[in-house]
């Protein structure tokens, strides 16, 4: 029968592992197994009953949003910005502020957390107070733990301590340090005092500002530069304006006088009103009485003497002069003239001297107007200046006054959020105040149920890593499967611990409770046709034994 043919055979006996090899390895190693389970155990009680329990004390802080501060700026108005909701951010950052070095350093100091005793007191090198302070904000660190409860606008601080008293008080100053330090980072100290003495400041300089206002209004008398600038300027415009109509009136009266001279010199002053032509009656009536006269001594005369006498001859000569004397006069009759002043020339004249005079008293106004114009310009510009000056003053007034009324009005909020500060007003508050514990931590139960468990699983581990480690074959499947061999025979040890046992090697030993003797055939070979030379000494000693 070749060696597939016996593995085929012997495959139909089942040498499996079964709960009975598993008890037999209990067995086996019982010293080891009771050893370690009972030392373990015993230790754990031992832990138990000397480390001191832990108890956690529980503490909850709220974060809101009631309190809203101005932001600090040198607007007249504060920008506010409020949002309803806390930010996962703004969370974090008060776990991260409540993890801080000052706080936890303060909750250190004034716990006394450093002044615990411990075995490194004894060490002859002792430490330095900081370095204590530094070992104890290390241990409390590690001792607290700080979360977001979430869905929630909550931080749970837990502290684990051998004394209950002490966690509930290191929570305590954790929460009190955790304010003042909140307190320092959202709004920092100093500001009334600065707000005052801006405020102070401020309120001298309005003072100084008006006091030179003052001394300012009463060198000018009481008036205000700009409205008796606005006054003169008006004043300004309105003899401006009659200058310039003056002016107006002097150019048209000049140009009037022009006209009137030119019109004197062509009207004539008088005018003849009536012409009357008459005989000169006195003359003609002289002359025919002379003519009568003469006519009448000539005919006396004829009566003495003849016509040719010289004497007759005078007289009619002049009888012939005066009767030629009364022919002209009358064929030239005498002309009766009338004249009269001219009305036009009077017109012309007068409206002349009154526009010669006109002309006269517009150049006199002109000239003074020019004058008053003059002083009010001066006058003006010096208003003008005077009114900037004024208005240089009255901005340093309103700017002082403006920062007056705008530091004491900030040094009011701030002494608002002093008081809200000292009455712990403030946008976190502690929700659940720490209580001193009356359970630890970890129940006795519960760290002896812990050993047992620890106990059993560091036994059984020690048992099968034994067991692993022993090189030598105790039941039939450990032969087949290591070796891979056909097993002829398989004896069980008595009760008297006398057995046979096959090493790695395919030897036998006395040496294994519950084992079994194991024959396997030599001229078998393995599935590499390699012939299993080990199972003839087996065999051969088991014959001989």
């Amino acid at each position: 029968m070749n060696n597939q043919d016996f593995m085929s055979s012997n495959n139909g006996r089942q040498f499996g592992f079964t709960m009975r090899d598993l008890l037999a390895i209990a067995f086996r190693h019982k010293r080891v197994l009771v050893l370690t389970f009972f030392g373990i155990l015993l230790g754990t009680l031992v832990a138990a009953f000397v480390v001191p329990p832990k108890y956690d004390s529980v503490t909850e802080i709220l974060v809101k949003r009631e309190r809203v501060d101005p932001v600090i700026s040198s607007e007249k108005n504060n920008p506010i910005t409020v949002h309803d909701a806390v930010t996962e951010e703004e969370l974090n950052s008060e776990v991260e502020l409540i993890l801080s070095n000052d706080v936890l350093r303060k909750t250190v100091i004034d716990s006394g957390l450093d002044k615990r005793k411990t075995l490194l007191n004894f060490w002859p090198f002792a430490q330095t107070p900081e370095k204590k302070i530094a070992v104890a904000i290390d241990k409390l660190k590690g001792s607290l733990k700080v979360e977001t409860i979430k869905k929630t606008n909550l931080i749970r601080i837990s502290y684990s301590s051998s004394k209950p008293q002490q966690a509930a008080m290191v929570l305590t100053i954790l929460n009190n340090a955790y304010i003042d330090k909140h307190l320092a980072v959202h709004r920092p100290s100093g500001q009334l005092q600065f707000f005052e003495q801006e405020t102070e400041r401020y309120r001298h300089d309005l003072d100084q500002a008006e006091d030179q206002l003052k001394q300012f209004a009463a060198e000018q008398g009481g008036v205000a530069p700009q409205v008796a600038r606005d006054i003169t300027l008006q004043k300004l415009n309105d003899f401006s304006a009659q200058l310039e109509t003056t002016r107006a009136e002097m150019a048209s009266t000049e140009q009037k006088i022009h006209d009137l001279e030119k019109q004197a010199n062509a009207t004539p002053g008088r005018l003849t009103t009536q012409v009357r032509k008459s005989d000169d009656a006195f003359v003609l009536q002289g002359l025919k009485s002379t003519l009568m006269t003469l006519e009448l001594k000539r005919t006396e005369l004829l009566t003495k003497y003849q016509p040719t006498y010289r004497l007759v001859q005078e007289v009619d000569k002049q009888i012939a002069d005066t009767r030629t004397a009364i022919t002209n006069a009358e064929s030239k009759p005498l002309q009766e003239e009338t004249t009269d002043q001219n009305p036009t020339y009077s017109w012309i004249s007068t409206e002349l001297a009154k526009a010669k005079a006109d002309f006269s008293a517009l150049q006199a106004r002109a000239a003074a107007t020019q004058a008053i114009v003059q002083v009010y310009q001066q006058k003006a510009k010096e208003l003008e200046e005077k009114g900037i000056i004024q208005q240089d003053l009255l901005r340093a007034e309103k700017t002082n006054e403006e920062n007056y009324l705008l530091y004491q009005h900030k040094r009011e909020e701030a002494r608002m959020a002093d008081a809200l500060d000292a009455t712990r007003i403030l946008n976190v508050a502690v929700a659940e105040q720490p209580t001193v514990p009356n359970m630890p931590a970890i129940s006795p139960w519960l760290f002896g149920l812990v050993g047992v468990l620890l106990a059993c699983t560091v036994s059984v581990g020690a048992v099968f890593t034994m067991e692993y480690l022993d090189p030598s074959f105790r039941t039939p499947s450990e032969v087949l499967s290591e070796l891979n061999i056909p097993v002829l025979a398989s004896v069980p040890v008595g009760k008297n611990g006398n057995g046979f046992h096959v090493n790695g090697n395919g030897h036998t030993n006395g040496n294994g409770n519950g084992a079994h003797g194991v024959i396997a055939d030599p001229a078998v070979h393995d599935g590499d046709g390699d012939s299993i030379e080990q199972s003839q000494d087996v065999i051969d000693r088991f014959e001989q034994e």
